[in-house]
């Protein structure tokens, strides 16, 4: 077995199996297309692994006379109008759940911890504990804030006593993504367009996350 073999874990054993209905709900935010674009390639691998996908956005807050004045951020919205809003239901169902936001002055939009702060009840009686959580990323700057956006992500799953899947460096994809081991970060030019090429990363990531989410659903029955 090689070294990169070796550091990344690969293995000469096939799989032979799926991951068995892991519920898993993808939650973003996203005003632009960006963590939407993301959320969906996660929720592509996540399906091929065999997993049950919800992908749900947080509510908008923002004021319309806002979304108004920005015609990518208004057509955004009107884009996604169908995609359901994610209810604290969805947590407490979840097995895994993974989170895409873009980064709002080194922290996560006020659109996603409006609703965190809503959790409080779950988190109370429990129905928290040994999720299986990750997430991702974006801002206009690869250095803007996109790490210290995942970690205020963490920071609440930790209160929640939940399990954070970062995907570190267990695949070469992650380099070729800009090399982000919190999560998937990606830089979005002027043009609204992404400039690193991240799409295997994100479904690396949310494979990881799956597995993960089956090997503690495992041990827990």
């Amino acid at each position: 077995m090689s070294f990169l073999d070796k550091l990344f874990g690969r293995s000469q054993k096939k799989e032979t199996e799926n991951m068995s209905n892991i519920k898993t709900a993808i939650i973003y935010y996203s005003s632009g297309g960006t963590n939407y674009q993301l959320a969906k390639w996660a929720a592509e691998s996540a399906k091929e692994s065999g997993a049950d996908v919800r992908v749900l956005k947080v509510a908008e807050t923002a004021p319309q006379a806002a979304i108004d004045s920005n015609l990518g951020w208004k057509a955004h919205v009107e884009a996604t109008q169908d995609v359901p809003e994610v209810t604290l239901e969805d947590l407490e169902w979840a097995d895994a759940i993974i989170f895409s936001v873009p980064t709002r002055f080194g922290n996560m939009p006020a659109q996603m911890k409006q609703f965190l702060d809503t959790t409080g009840g779950l988190w109370f009686n429990g129905k928290l504990v040994n999720k299986v959580v990750s997430a991702m990323s974006s801002a206009q700057n690869p250095h803007g804030g996109q790490e210290a956006t995942i970690l205020s992500l963490y920071t609440t799953m930790y209160h929640w006593g939940a399990i954070v899947a970062a995907p570190g460096y267990t695949d070469p994809v992650t380099f070729a993504a800009g090399g982000n081991p919190y999560g998937t970060s990606v830089t979005v030019g002027q043009d609204g367009k992404m400039i690193e090429d991240v799409q295997a990363a994100v479904k690396h990531q949310a494979k990881r996350t799956v597995n993960i989410a089956e090997a503690i659903k495992k041990a827990n029955n």
